[in-house]
């Protein structure tokens, strides 16, 4: 019985393991490699037709883009997972397809010039519509046959409309094992989807650890934060970009912009025109307003129950050709626009920046984590300028980054997750999906706990029976720059950043208290502001 770590090891996405047990292979995810932990996404370290199953833990693209290249290179087995996952794979798939053959198009036009051979996209549309007919679909709470000797329960992991995480139960021969994968963990009080639930008995454990060193910036009112960057915005005549993952993130937007508008919140444009230009949002949102029995929370629920629409309201655009992209720009009315992808990487969002970020009147807003190397982060960084194809873009619009919408446990949560288990009654916690800098500090927080712990390196395999490490796996070099003119930053730099934005949370947290102490917690920080004004 042995388990093998081929991606998300100290790094935050392409997340992949396998488990061997019987001589049967079986894989719990198999994303694609994103930002700088991008080593090389047409290769896997395994034979795809050599893996008997596939378990999904939930629909995004680190998690689950890589599936179609399996079955493109001899997968032969099922992939489980539950019924929206299914329902959202089915978009999110061929939509990256689609992308992987766009890049694909654009290099080889680069090397036809060049004289260099052509390449093949990793998948096409054509393989991403294939996944289908491998899948079987399950509810939560139920016992699912994986392979002889395994079976698979899935629960609510509270990040995505059908996330989960996944226990395993295996026997070989006279030894059983369970094996608990957390998926992503979701942050609680969420729109539309409801917290995470927990398992609480496992042999082992794989934790995420994505803010595995850090608490997200508490913000008191989604709705009210939100509306008032909007308003702020369009008083100056500006425009509010906000680039958002296609599925979850954008319908969870929309949700709040109708309490917004419901509430009168924003008053400078009472009106103002909300735009959601991604085709793959378009249909993720048709998806989220089907059958969602057994996974909506109680608030959302109720909304259907009386007939409201969670994500309708008056001003409201979901764009759908490119011209009609285009046009977005053309139009000189101040407006909101919600644009894939969320780490600015790909897609239309990249042309809405180019126009906009030269622009003191607008602004751009985050709304989830930005993986290091991605052109989200480095604006988040501080760049001072970009380039967007093949031009120089200043940077003057303000740059937002509004934490409190992340759909990650932050480490308070992640702390409560795994306390759940029984250290006594737990041989090893196994700590993935977090930067090669948190992973490991999130896997000393877990040992301070009482857990043997640590946060493997990619291709370390582990003997499960025996409880030792067979092989210690490596750490890839990171790619160094992952886009078109990506400044280069420290460390030293980024710790700045962490701690700017732990500072914007104890001012957020510090609202209510006494005029004395919050008079001087703004002396303080004038003095520390004057000592290193550059």
């Amino acid at each position: 019985m042995k388990l093998s770590f081929y991606g998300a090891d100290r790094c935050v996405t392409g997340s992949c393991h396998c488990l061997e047990v019987n001589g049967k292979r079986i894989l719990v995810d198999c994303g694609l490699q994103q930002g700088r932990d991008e080593v090389d996404n047409t290769a896997l370290p395994f034979h795809p037709g050599s893996i008997d199953a596939v378990l999904v833990t939930h629909a995004h693209i680190d998690h689950s883009g890589r599936i179609p290249m399996l079955i493109k290179n001899g997968f032969q087995g099922k992939i489980i997972t539950t019924r929206l996952t299914a329902d959202l794979l089915d978009i999110m798939l061929q939509d990256s397809a689609h992308i992987q053959e766009q890049d694909a198009e654009y290099q080889n036009r680069k090397n036809k010039r060049a004289g260099r051979p052509e390449i093949e996209p990793i998948y096409t549309v054509a393989d991403a519509l294939r996944v289908r007919e491998f899948v079987q679909t399950c509810e939560y709470g139920q016992d699912v046959p994986v392979v002889d000797g395994v079976t698979a329960q899935f629960i609510d992991a509270g990040h995505l409309l059908g996330s989960a995480s996944i226990r395993l139960t295996c026997r070989e021969g006279d030894e059983e094992r369970t094996i608990v994968f957390s998926g992503d963990i979701g942050n609680v009080d969420q729109p539309i989807i409801r917290d995470p639930q927990f398992f609480t008995d496992a042999d082992y454990v794989l934790t995420e650890s994505t803010y595995g060193d850090r608490n997200h910036t508490e913000v008191w009112s989604y709705t009210d934060e939100l509306a008032e960057i909007i308003d702020e915005t369009l008083r100056k005549g500006g425009n509010v970009v906000i680039p958002s993952f296609a599925v979850g993130r954008t319908q969870e937007l929309l949700y709040f912009i109708r309490e917004i508008k419901d509430k009168g919140l924003v008053t400078s444009v009472k009106d103002f025109p909300v735009y959601v230009d991604s085709p793959l949002a378009k249909k993720a949102t048709t998806i989220f307003c089907g059958d969602l029995r057994g996974y909506l929370d109680d608030d959302a629920l109720a909304l259907v129950q009386d007939g409201t629409h969670m994500f309708n309201f008056p001003g409201l655009h979901l764009t759908e050709t490119v011209d009609e992209s285009k046009l977005l720009n053309m139009d000189k009315t101040p407006k909101v626009i919600i644009s894939a992808s969320g780490m600015c990487d790909a897609g239309r969002i990249r042309h809405h920046l180019k126009y906009n970020l030269w622009r003191a009147d607008s602004a751009v807003v985050f709304v989830g984590f930005q993986s290091p190397g991605t052109l989200g982060r480095n604006l988040l960084d501080g760049a001072e300028s970009v380039r967007l194809f093949g031009e120089d873009i200043a940077v003057r619009a303000k740059i937002v980054n509004f934490q409190g919408l992340s759909s990650h446990a932050d480490h308070d949560h992640l702390i409560d997750w795994i306390k759940h288990f029984d250290p006594a009654r737990t041989t090893h916690v196994f700590v993935v999906h977090g930067d090669r800098d948190v992973a490991p500090v999130y896997a000393d927080t877990v040992k301070s706990l009482g857990f043997a712990a640590h946060a493997p390196q990619y291709t370390e395999e582990y003997d499960l029976i025996a409880d030792k490490q067979l092989s210690p796996g490596y750490l890839p070099e990171r790619r160094t720059r992952a886009y078109e003119g990506a400044p280069k930053t420290t460390g030293a730099y980024q710790r700045l950043v962490q701690l700017g934005d732990m500072l914007v949370g104890l001012i957020r947290r510090s609202k209510g208290r006494d005029n004395k102490t919050l008079a001087a917690f703004a002396e303080a920080i004038s003095k520390l502001i004057s000592k290193f004004e550059f």
